[in-house]
């Protein structure tokens, strides 16, 4: 289990912005952070969706950061790329588990909610502040 390849190089690229407080064109946030330029600006879309980043158009034009990078967590990232965390498909709403009784979730259900909460806690606890040197 892991996060997608995509989530991986957004954790990167806003790694990069917070490390380096300025704003930057998709070509020096794809070269500076190993990620293909087609790639990155397609994340820079969904980023800029989620409201992590802030495009700007122009000769001065280029992403940074929407806000401090003790403002912002990994888990933000995370839930912009990939939705809302689940350990389990049967937390998703629209599934329909076999092993529930009278409408109750099952045990499983139960712990699996328990573990998604963990994962969501910490993740929420890392700011990208910690990681700048």
């Amino acid at each position: 289990m892991h996060i997608t390849l995509e989530t991986d190089y957004a954790i990167r690229i806003v790694d990069f912005l917070a490390k380096n407080k300025t704003r930057f064109d998709a070509k020096t946030i794809s070269d500076s952070t190993n990620v293909p330029q087609t790639f990155a600006l397609k994340i820079l879309r969904k980023l800029g969706s989620g409201g992590i980043v802030t495009s700007y158009k122009g000769a001065k034009g280029g992403y940074e950061l929407s806000a401090l990078p003790s403002e912002l967590s990994v888990y933000d990232v995370v839930e912009t790329m990939e939705g809302t965390y689940r350990f389990s498909r049967c937390l998703d709403g629209h599934y329909n588990c076999n092993r529930s009784e009278n409408e109750l979730p099952c045990t499983y259900q139960m712990a699996f909610a328990r573990i998604s909460g963990i994962v969501c806690d910490e993740l929420k606890k890392l700011k990208f502040d910690e990681f700048i040197k």
